[in-house]
């Protein structure tokens, strides 16, 4: 039986419409960054500042796709230019080495001007969070305080960041856990590996044996997240200081360098 001419030229219109929409959904949403965020790149972020010209665009496109897809909103503040850069930046910064990587358990970001408490004010006494991943009502929701997302990007010489550490924590959530193994990132073979030097590394902070900030030792997270920071902010230093603990963050955020390496 063939189709009437009518109906054939419907359905031409609906394939078209398919295809249009698929090739559509394919394009990159995002738009080229400005010469304002590219200044504060290029001024502030180190890791930005080190990538090659190729690199550098791939960073540009993922910066300006993560801020189209989570929104930062300010509390009791206006979010600034430099706000949105440094958190975007923080965000792709322990993924960058994962092509076409996104966090699917983050869609707000809640700016604070200074550290807040655990219930979320930022008035009175016992205000020292400075960042954290929400959890149950606050699921999908990530709270920073802009004094240290700025310290983070802007004081050198310092391996802490807690942007990058609460992005950390995101990232080894991906699996439902945070556990401090972040099995988006870390193949099997690694996981008792990583274990294992956790463990020595945590021994040796709580002896008053190392230069590691002492909030890792409190958890296998915090270890995580603690490392990472002190990987992404000071890599010479840590590959100096702690070679084994550095050669395993390396197979966790940048595998291709870690095979490189061996």
């Amino acid at each position: 039986m063939t189709m009437p001419p009518a109906c054939f030229s419907i359905t031409i219109v609906i394939l078209g419409l398919i295809i249009y929409s698929l090739i559509k959904k394919k394009q990159p949403l995002s738009q080229p960054v400005t010469d304002v965020e590219r200044k504060i790149l290029l001024e502030h972020v180190i890791f930005y500042q080190k990538l090659s010209a190729q690199e550098k665009l791939r960073f540009e496109q993922s910066l300006r796709q993560f801020l189209q897809s989570v929104q930062i909103t300010g509390v009791k503040i206006t979010v600034e230019d430099m706000d949105r850069v440094f958190i975007a930046a923080a965000a792709i910064i322990p993924i960058f080495a994962f092509k076409n990587w996104q966090y699917n358990n983050v869609h707000e970001i809640l700016l604070y001007p200074g550290s807040f408490d655990k219930d979320y004010r930022i008035a009175g006494i016992g205000r020292d969070t400075l960042g954290m991943v929400g959890d149950g009502p606050m699921q999908n929701v990530m709270i920073l305080s802009r004094k240290d997302l700025r310290n983070g990007f802007m004081l050198k010489n310092s391996n802490s960041n807690t942007a990058i550490h609460e992005f950390v924590h995101l990232a080894d959530k991906m699996d439902g856990d945070t556990d401090g193994m972040p099995a988006a990132l870390l193949p099997h073979v690694y996981a008792l590996p990583w274990l294992q030097r956790m463990h020595k590394e945590i021994q040796l902070i709580e002896a008053g044996e190392s230069d590691i900030n002492s909030y890792a030792a409190t958890s296998e997270a915090e270890f995580l997240a603690v490392t990472a920071e002190y990987f992404f902010e000071q890599p010479h230093l840590l590959q100096q200081k702690h070679p084994a603990l550095f050669s395993m963050l390396q197979q966790i955020f940048n595998p291709l360098a870690a095979e490189k390496a061996n």
